[in-house]
């Protein structure tokens, strides 16, 4: 088990190399970061989780930040950001506003679908020199907004306790398996000497 989550974390170097996480020094690099136990790695992940669900953006120096900050395995932080990447970016937002509109109590059928995940214009025509980009997106922000950010830390917070608790357990359950199985040898080594020739 060990081995393989080696082999899927980022090293050292990747991540002191890395432009957007430069800013954190030498205090990124502490040993104690990079240490594989179980609450280091399971805080790890779960602040990437809780990063990856609650912001599109720079979420590999927000994690690598706060795992610094609360002592948890940074390679561990970086990797569970890619749970939610651009490809997977609309689905999670569109279940987000979903729970968050559900959780403020407003209706999600057809009918009262914002115009915006409903497929339909926004209704907002902002004069020709401002058809940017950041206008369309204010637009929308407007539309969806509360149920979207209610939503976003609802999942965000449900997900990463629920890496949290699944990488303990895990965790603790192959320690477990391990530690009886070395039992079971010594008692039948131990048998076995005791066993008259």
């Amino acid at each position: 088990m060990f081995d393989r989550l080696k082999r899927l974390m980022p090293t050292r170097e990747s991540v002191a190399g890395n432009r957007w996480l430069r800013w954190l020094g030498p205090s990124l690099l502490h040993p104690r970061l990079w240490h594989l136990s179980r609450r280091a790695v399971a805080a790890g992940a779960a602040i990437g989780v809780f990063f990856a669900f609650i912001t599109p953006i720079a979420q590999i120096p927000l994690s690598a930040a706060v795992s610094v900050l609360l002592r948890a395995n940074v390679p561990a932080s970086v990797v569970a950001t890619l749970v939610n990447t651009p490809p997977t970016f609309g689905p999670v937002y569109y279940a987000a506003w979903w729970v968050g509109s559900k959780a403020l109590g407003e209706s999600v059928d057809d009918r009262h679908k914002p115009d915006v995940l409903a497929g339909k214009p926004t209704g907002v025509q902002p004069p020709a020199e401002a058809l940017s980009g950041w206008s369309r997106w204010v637009a929308t922000l407007q539309q969806i907004g509360k149920p979207l950010l209610v939503g976003t830390l609802i999942l965000a917070v449900v997900f990463s306790a629920a890496t949290y608790l699944l990488i303990s357990g895990i965790w603790h359950w192959r320690v477990r398996g391990k530690r009886a199985r070395r039992l079971q040898q010594q008692a039948a080594s131990g048998a076995s000497r005791a066993a008259p020739e």
